[in-house]
């Protein structure tokens, strides 16, 4: 079982314990959520990555535990949606224990957390984890003086292994009550604090702890406010009996000189014990500088730009060479498949119209979609998420996150782009992580120019018919080498479309984030491997299929019926056939981006259809044939790289503008996510036309 809901949306049987997994970002929390499961919940390894809360069952000893995966989050005092969404939960929501994972290797940051949900009165357990890589690094915790000096129970673990599973399960079963440390602040906010308490007591607000709840009310905490101002067991008058008690508390710390500093106050406090109590748990020898020798490679500007891009070409090398003979195998699969069927329609009795159109139009669509993206995605993906995995790409927007801020957005929107390169929608959706709406919707808007994998196989036919001559090793490296200079075209354009869009539509002030550089990390392949199998390639590949059937029915339609004896797909081909000529193509390449919008895969068959007169697509697995149907038809270099430049930078495709519709609720926004992109592809295209013929 695995649902996605909203903050205290969800309603759970009585003999259920709801149980809220918590935790800074990349200390394991998804790990540990998954081991706890058995789901398979992609495990990324940056900030930001889980925004939705996840929820899984598992059954102990007769406790059935319902595990609650909120966003990671350093402070229960929210600076971003996805710290809002962790915050609320904790403080507000339905759980009646919180499971705080930490990080063995930095304990003392990921105390402050702990303390905080310590203090709110919430039934905790805490879970040490990365106990191995706390030992290779020469870290030793004492967690049983933890236990103590935290009053709450401490579990080992290593999740990642699965050690200290059975151990936090059996931790949570238990009834034991526990005295947990309490945070004395200073004399000043402790008398505040007396000015409310005894109010909350006799209203009788038992469910959160008063203490904590006095706190966030002295600081105009807006959770806090919301719960008091909102919540409808409270009268006009108790909320306003309360609201004096407020008003006293602050009144008093204002006489003090202390209302103003309140909140650095609490948090310098909390501060100070989380060290305190971090120097005496843990032992760390002085390390090496092995580390940063690495983060050099990885950090520093001219040696990071280099290694991404042998990285980038590396991934887009095997990815090529990798795909070939499963799109063929596949390929002959459909192929074969489609045979069959048709001799089944026929021997039915299938009229001719309605098995063109559903087999030869909408199966073979489906076909070529599934037989040239599965192959590139499956090993794509992959890749890539071994590069999240190890900790590469946090580095990565490290690197990037200056570019980013020159043009006056923010720097997680480089971590859209990675998550774009994969699947657009992939990246559209992965903007929530950036808090600011502003700065959210130009991480949206210019998503599409990051090159997904549906425009991979025709970028990558077109460079090595036009742009590349030799065989074998060579050609492909080349190709690679390519295809990495066009990502990072892409990389460029999106900031200048970010730039302007700053400065135009979307002005505002800029805003700042702290982006945690994880601990390298081994990466889990066979995992890595299941999990981006199934939670993105598949998800992706469903979504392209969704589209592709249907897309084929309706193509095969405009390629087989005629209008006063004239066929519509040639009608559509002419109607664009002037301004394709402007942008060093035609018509029938045109018409095709158009055509092809329900999927980026069928863009170059339907070209190919267009030329070859054909009244269906034809599945042409050889390259050589592909780039002799082109070159009849008029093409040259300088066409293959207006056809890569659009292919670059155009409308998104129907599932993108789909989910830039759900992220932004908005038609305007939705309408800008297909008419920036496209005119300024017009643009470029037109230019190099123009230069071309200089």
């Amino acid at each position: 079982m695995h649902r996605k809901f909203r903050c205290g949306l969800i309603k759970m049987s009585k003999n259920e314990i709801t149980v809220a997994l918590a935790g800074n970002p990349n200390v394991g929390k998804s790990t540990v959520f998954n081991a706890l499961t058995g789901l398979k919940q992609h495990t990324g390894n940056w900030t930001g990555k889980t925004v939705d809360l996840a929820q899984g069952k598992r059954e102990h000893k007769g406790v059935v535990f319902n595990f609650v995966d909120i966003p990671g989050t350093y402070s229960l005092k929210p600076h971003s949606k996805e710290e809002a969404v962790a915050g609320e939960y904790i403080c507000f929501g339905n759980s009646r224990k919180v499971a705080v994972v930490c990080d063995a290797t930095s304990l003392e940051r990921n105390l402050y957390l702990a303390l905080q949900i310590i203090e709110t009165g919430a039934d905790t357990v805490i879970c040490v984890n990365l106990l191995d890589e706390a030992r290779k690094k020469g870290i030793v915790v004492d967690t049983n003086l933890l236990e103590k000096e935290l009053g709450v129970k401490i579990v080992e673990m290593t999740a990642r292994d699965g050690v200290g599973v059975t151990e936090l399960l059996d931790s949570l079963s238990e009834k034991e009550k526990r005295n947990p440390v309490k945070i004395i602040y200073n004399p000043n906010i402790e008398s505040a604090i007396e000015y409310i308490i005894p109010v909350l007591k006799k209203n009788k607000i038992e469910k959160i702890n008063q203490r904590w709840l006095a706190l966030r009310l002295l600081e105009n905490d807006a959770s806090a406010n919301n719960f008091l101002y909102n919540n409808a067991a409270f009268s006009q008058g108790q909320k306003n009996e309360i609201l004096k008690a407020i008003a006293s508390g602050q009144n008093f710390l204002k006489e003090k000189g202390e209302l103003k500093e309140l909140s650095e106050n609490i948090a310098s406090t909390l501060y100070e014990k989380a060290s305190a109590i971090n120097d005496a748990t843990t032992m760390k020898r002085v390390e090496s500088n092995k580390i940063t020798k690495s983060e050099k490679i990885f950090t520093k500007r001219f040696s990071a730009y280099l290694v991404m891009l042998l990285m980038l070409s590396a991934i887009f090398y095997i990815t090529i060479a990798g795909a070939n003979y499963p799109s063929q195998w596949l390929s002959a699969f459909f192929n074969n498949c489609e045979i069959r069927l048709l001799q089944f329609a026929g021997y039915i009795n299938m009229p001719e119209v309605l098995s063109g159109m559903l087999i030869s139009g909408g199966f073979r669509v489906l076909g070529w979609v599934v037989s040239v993206m599965l192959p590139p995605m499956a090993i794509f993906f992959p890749c890539f998420t071994l590069l999240e995995d190890w900790g590469v790409l946090p580095r990565v927007s490290y690197v990037l996150d200056n570019s980013f801020r020159k043009a006056q957005t923010c720097g997680k929107q480089a971590l859209t782009i990675a998550m774009g390169c994969g699947c657009n929608c992939v990246g559209i959706s992965g903007a929530r992580i950036i808090d600011s709406k502003r700065e959210r919707l130009i991480a949206v808007l210019t998503n599409t120019l990051t090159v997904c994998n549906g425009r991979f196989p025709a970028i990558i036919t077109l460079i090595s018919v036009f742009l590349v001559s030799g065989c074998g090793f060579v050609k492909g490296l080349y190709s690679a080498i390519i295809l990495a200079l066009i990502i990072i075209l892409s990389l460029a354009l999106t900031l200048l479309l970010s730039n302007l869009l700053s400065r135009t539509l979307l002005k505002g002030e800029q805003s700042h984030y702290i982006l945690e550089l994880p601990p390298y990390r081994k990466p889990q392949i066979s995992k890595v491997i299941i999990n981006s199998v199934l939670n993105r390639t598949l998800i992706v590949l469903f979504r392209a299929v969704a589209v592709a059937f249907p897309a084929g029915v309706v193509i095969w339609l405009l390629a087989n019926m005629n209008i006063y004896g004239v066929n519509i797909l040639s009608l559509v081909n002419n109607l664009f056939e002037p301004l394709g000529n402007v942008m060093g193509m035609d018509g029938k390449a045109l018409s095709a981006f158009f055509l092809g919008i329900p999927a980026n895969e069928i863009v170059l068959p339907i070209a190919l259809m267009s030329y070859m007169g054909a009244g269906e697509m034809s599945n042409i697995e050889n390259i050589s044939v592909i780039g002799e149907i082109l070159v009849n038809n008029g093409w040259t270099n300088v066409t293959a790289i207006c056809y890569i430049i659009f292919s670059v930078v155009h409308f998104p495709c129907a599932t993108a503008l789909f989910t830039i519709f759900k992220e932004t609720k908005s038609i305007k926004w939705t309408a800008l996510a297909f008419v920036i992109p496209t005119v300024l592809g017009v643009v470029l295209c037109s230019l190099v036309n123009l230069i071309s013929k200089i």
